[in-house]
């Protein structure tokens, strides 16, 4: 049964008081709120995205918020996650979010999902749910999302963010474009950086998670002229939004005249996103590294190709920091006959530091696998983690 079926739900007399100000509202009134009531949410991320989306669904009176998360609150999330304190830290992050949430609106109902989204569970997961706002920070999830809501009939409030910028816009393949009509193809892998290497501005998930929340009122209510079909482009540092007009690909593998996608794949696969294995000999573990730096013969030279704030953040002693882009102009700063040991976060950007050393003459060079991650989870806990 769709939301749009269904009967709507009754309010009591906390709810009027509760949602006075949203009773006098000629478009939203006794007959909006109970929508809202009867409305069934499903947020796909309680993270920079999710959390303004969640605060605003539950206070707004969404009857049923729903939650896909298995991450645990960390001290780098507090910058913009705006649902946790530092009190949360350590805690499953979905543990935090519905005591928050009940406390901001008791007459929510939260529904807890703690798992990784994927092929094998989206379907069910989805399943239920009036509509979905896509709160992640990847795009083999956001492929995932978008398919099984076309597979399922379902509409959903995307939302990216990186830097100063966001997107924002309304998916429903029964009535325009999906996500794969705008982007039918990930970008190569090694041009998305992550979060904590692109960096990204706190306030701004609170601005794009707080459009996907208006979007997803607006679609319950029935009210307004909603993002189908339309990409709301917002640049922070401009101060300006400007939105461009999607059509529906007929060619769309997944909502097109003839698709081709009839049950969810591997997003992993599909974008890139599974590490290749690295080629014998191109790695060193942590534990290797370790042994290398405490034993009598010569130590190798650790190499850290990572970003000057990462630097600031954690590091391993003795390393020498030169960023990946700063490498093919340094090189001479690199002596060729000494072992050399490239780190970065996890592991990615050395291997293509240790690719360009070899292209550039240096025989003896690895990368450390993990990165300094691994090195702070096996090796030395006081190295800060992000």
């Amino acid at each position: 049964m769709t939301l749009l079926e269904s009967s709507p739900a009754d309010l009591t007399p906390d709810d009027l008081h509760r949602y006075a100000r949203h009773l006098s509202l000629p478009d939203v009134g006794i007959e909006g709120q109970r929508r809202l009531k009867a409305a069934r949410i499903l947020l796909v991320g309680a993270g920079g995205l999710g959390s303004p989306a969640a605060l605003y669904l539950a206070a707004a009176g969404v009857g049923t918020l729903g939650l896909v998360d298995f991450d645990r609150v960390d001290t780098t999330n507090l910058q913009r996650q705006v649902l946790y304190g530092t009190g949360d830290v350590g805690r499953p992050k979905l543990e935090a979010a519905a005591a928050r949430l009940r406390d901001l609106n008791p007459g929510v109902r939260v529904a807890m999902h703690p798992l990784r989204l994927d092929s094998t569970n989206a379907l069910d997961v989805l399943r239920g749910y009036d509509l979905v706002l896509d709160g992640s920070d990847n795009f083999p999830t956001r492929y995932l999302v978008n398919d099984a809501c076309v597979l399922l009939g379902l509409p959903y409030v995307y939302g990216s963010i990186f830097r100063f910028e966001g997107q924002v816009s309304l998916f429903d393949a029964r009535r325009g474009p999906c996500y794969r009509c705008l982007f039918a193809d990930p970008p190569p892998r090694e041009l998305v950086p992550s979060c904590a290497e692109g960096g990204v501005l706190g306030v701004l998930p609170g601005i794009i998670g707080a459009l996907q929340a208006l979007e997803a009122i607006k679609w319950v209510l029935g009210r307004g002229d909603t993002l189908v079909g339309r990409l709301l482009l917002f640049d922070a540092l401009r101060m300006s939004f400007r939105e461009l007009a999607l059509q529906k690909d007929p060619a769309c593998p997944v909502c097109g005249e003839a698709p081709t996608i009839r049950a969810l794949i591997d997003y992993e696969a599909f974008c890139g996103m599974h590490e290749p294995a690295a080629p014998a000999g191109d790695e060193i573990s942590v534990a290797e590294l370790r042994a290398a730096l405490r034993g009598e013969g010569p130590r190798p030279v650790v190499l850290d190709v990572r970003e000057p704030h990462e630097w600031e953040i954690a590091r391993i002693p003795g390393a020498r920091l030169i960023p990946l882009g700063e490498l093919p102009g340094r090189l001479d700063e690199l002596e060729r006959g000494v072992e050399i040991v490239a780190h970065c976060h996890h592991g990615a950007r050395s291997l293509r530091a240790v690719r360009l050393l070899r292209e550039a003459g240096f025989e003896r060079v690895r990368s450390l696998a993990g990165g300094i991650d691994a090195w702070a989870v096996e090796v030395d806990p006081t190295v800060r983690r992000y």
